[in-house]
């Protein structure tokens, strides 16, 4: 195919022509990666979308100073050669921002291109709002966007494309928005990745998030893993050679190698198992990929793994069988864990081409192998539920998001029926889940279940390969209790409209009682007064004032102040409120917004009040950020709190930039613990260590110690992050200490 790009025009103003050459080269790029899907009149198409994005945004530069243009031309090659996307998503790819960003409308987009490719980019700009300030908003732009997944799932492949490209090149942006748009990743588009089967995608999202979020811990592993490299590169090398040498001895057509695991996944095995890098063993996969005919797959993976359990001892509870039940985003493999030479503990992952085409590229390479299947596949079933889920759906942006993560985002596990039959369900999903599954009648009248014959509680939170039988009875109902155990979105939102309904009946005799009393003023039972009652007795809705009203939650004795005008209410002066207000020194001037930006800790803290998290506890030198809450003023939590990512994803408009100055006189507690060798004046060694050596101050001290092992915990008093780290590098030096970990008091 001829990709000449002579005559191609690149109406860029740029004295530099080195930048016009770099354009073009890009865009050749991009068509030579397209060769294979290219049919006659694509071309054309694709010239037009690449003049139409260069055009529009030829006054635009990116944060790191480059032409716009070279942005839209990296999503698309992404889509290409990353997630397998064809000519009509490359367009859209080309044009994501155009709409957004510039004068070009969607009807310009379907004028040139027809109403396919600009439905795909109306959902590109409407998702590039969903996570806005305004959070109604942000709800119905969330659902529109699920909607659109589910009519064309393209719209959210290429916004993974165009998000993995923002955090590729996020060096040039300030911190605080680093963090926004890092904890944005981790909480809704890397599990997302992941749900659309691209694994690939879904691990350097993390990893890059990791390396804005937490960039010491980043830098520690990655120089690790980079200092262990030639060891690791010999070890896999050793592992290899005898199942190579089988597998070719037997006639299989195969590759085989290692493959690191990431960065991100490291350090979750580090916090999880509480151990330190050289004690994980899982640092690196071995990947077996076969080729096999379609009617043999399964066979051949299984005789792969024979022989690599007749090489090296397997550990039973580590199998993981994917060949008999996908994951619901297609994939397919065999996992063992089996014990390596020089006793290392090494993951093997079996699978075909096919199956590894599907891991690498997701939804898109599940669209290639379902060509004249008939039977539906397990993202259309995901499709299906989500659609119920929107179309069922009341909640408010953030609970809706919450419940879409919970339902539709996470690890899966199958339950079998009483008569046999798979169901997949979100990993914690209980008993009352898996009725409400089974039908909303069901559920509503669920009093317990039988798993693997014996009698559970609803709230039984179920297990891979359990089988489940659900007892009913027609006295049971839905109560609000429900709402804690329950996980998938079609569970929380019927118990809703069943508690919902219970309500409305309740709420019709605070219907009767708030008429009676309006009537008695001269006022009408209308609307705009409803509404006029919310506002003062600051209630969310008409339903909730009606049910208090009805359990004497609200006994209408304010309305005695109001007054009437015509037969309208009007509230009393001045305005009831509860509000709180952080407590500011009033002598000091008003912080300006552009001063607000940064606060500086410790010399200046005079100048804000502020308090520290209680989740997260930071001390001086930790990284940290602001974040202004509606009721207790600034709060400070580092980027590493349990709450960081919710926080910034969520609420990326309420958090300010911070940094710690230097203050010799302040001290701020913190927690360590210590685990070691028990042995005689243990506690002597580190008490004089703490006190006397390092003239640190001790808030308390406990030691146990048990079968030779003692655990310490010692609450002091440090004045900065380095200060702590010193103490915990001079108590590890220490004879006989193992551990030492900071641990955040309550």
């Amino acid at each position: 195919m001829d990709v000449t790009t002579e005559n191609i025009i690149v109406p860029y103003t740029l004295n530099d022509e080195e930048e016009r050459k770099l354009i073009l080269r890009e865009y050749k790029a991009l068509l030579k990666s397209l060769k294979v899907n290219i049919k006659p009149g694509d071309k054309v198409l694709l010239r037009n979308a690449f003049e139409m994005a260069a055009d529009a945004h030829k006054t635009m530069r990116r944060k790191s100073g480059e032409p716009y243009i070279l942005h839209p031309l990296a999503v698309a090659m992404i889509c290409v050669q990353e997630i397998g996307l064809g000519v009509r998503s490359t367009i859209c790819a080309l044009l994501h921002d155009t709409v957004e960003d510039t004068d070009i409308t969607i009807e310009d987009v379907q004028r040139e291109f027809g109403s396919e490719i600009a439905k795909i980019v109306d959902g590109l700009t409407k998702i590039s709002t969903v996570l806005d300030n305004n959070t109604t908003q942000q709800a119905e732009n969330f659902k529109k966007i699920l909607l659109t997944l589910t009519d064309d799932p393209r719209v959210i492949l290429i916004k993974l494309a165009d998000r993995l490209h923002n955090m590729r090149t996020m060096d040039s942006m300030k911190r605080e928005k680093q963090l926004k748009v890092s904890s944005e990743t981790v909480y809704v588009y890397a599990p997302l990745a992941h749900r659309m089967g691209l694994y690939n995608i879904k691990t350097e999202m993390e990893d890059l998030a990791m390396k804005y979020m937490e960039p010491d811990t980043f830098k520690f592993i990655a120089q690790k893993l980079q200092d262990t490299k030639k060891e690791r590169t010999k070890y896999i090398a050793d592992f290899i050679k005898p199942l190579k040498e089988k597998l070719v001895e037997l006639g299989f057509d195969f590759e085989i190698y290692g493959r690191p695991k990431s960065i991100h996944s490291i350090w979750n095995k580090i916090k999880k198992k509480g151990v330190a890098f050289e004690e994980v063993y899982d640092l690196f996969a071995i990947r077996i990929l076969v080729n096999a005919q379609p009617t043999k797959e399964k066979e051949e993976c299984w005789k792969v793994y024979s022989i690599i359990t007749d090489a090296y001892n397997p550990s039973p509870e580590r199998l993981r069988d994917w060949l008999s039940n996908p994951k619901s985003n297609g994939y397919e493999a065999l996992h063992t864990t089996v014990m390596g030479p020089q006793g290392k503990w090494v993951e093997v992952q079996i699978r075909t081409k096919r199956m590894n085409e599907i891991a690498e590229k997701g939804l898109a390479a599940h669209w290639k192998y379902k060509e004249g299947a008939t039977d539906e596949s397990r993202f259309d079933q995901w499709f299906s539920q989500i659609k119920e889920s929107l179309e069922n759906s009341e909640s408010n942006s953030l609970d809706f998001l919450q419940d879409f993560k919970t339902s539709f985002l996470t690890e899966e596990i199958f339950v079998y029926t009483p008569k046999g039959e798979v169901k997949m369900l979100p990993v914690g999903a209980t008993a009352l889940d898996f009725a409400f599954g089974v039908h909303t009648a069901v559920g509503s009248k669920c009093i317990g279940a039988k798993v693997n014959h014996k009698l559970v509680p609803i709230s039984y939170k179920l297990k891979s390969g359990d089988q489940i039988e659900i007892i009913t009875s027609a006295k049971q109902k839905p109560n609000t209790e429900w709402l804690n155990f329950v996980v998938t979105s079609k569970a929380k939102t019927k118990i809703k409209d069943s508690l919902k309904e219970e309500k409305r009946t309740i709420a019709d005799d605070g219907k009767y009682i708030l008429q009676k009393k309006l009537e008695g003023m001269g006022a009408a039972n209308s609307v705009a007064n409803m509404e006029e009652l919310c506002q003062f007795y600051k209630i969310h809705s008409t339903l909730d004032l009606l049910y208090e009203i009805a359990i004497k939650k609200i006994d209408l004795k304010e309305l005695k102040d109001f007054t009437v005008h015509g037969d309208k209410l009007a509230m009393p002066k001045p305005i009831k409120t509860t509000e709180d207000k952080p407590a500011y020194d009033p002598s000091l001037k008003p912080v300006g917004k552009k001063d607000t930006e940064l606060i500086i800790f410790g010399e200046s803290s005079d100048k804000i009040m502020y308090t520290l998290a209680n989740c997260c506890k930071p001390i001086p030198g930790d990284a940290v950020f602001g974040f202004v809450t509606t009721g207790e003023g600034l709060k400070i939590h580092r980027t590493t709190c349990p709450n960081a990512t919710r926080l910034l994803a969520n609420y990326g408009h309420r958090v300010v930039k911070t940094k710690w100055a230097k203050n010799k006189e302040i001290s701020f507690l913190t927690g360590l613990k210590i685990l070691g060798l028990d042995d005689v004046g243990v506690i002597n060694k580190i008490t004089n260590l703490i006190s006397s050596d390092l003239k640190v101050n001790i808030s308390a001290m406990s030691i146990e110690a048990n079968d030779g092992i003692f655990e310490g915990n010692v609450k002091v008093f440090v004045k900065d992050k380095e200060e702590l780290e010193r103490l915990v590098t001079a108590l590890l030096q220490l004879k006989g200490i193992e551990k030492v970990d900071r641990y955040d008091i309550d």
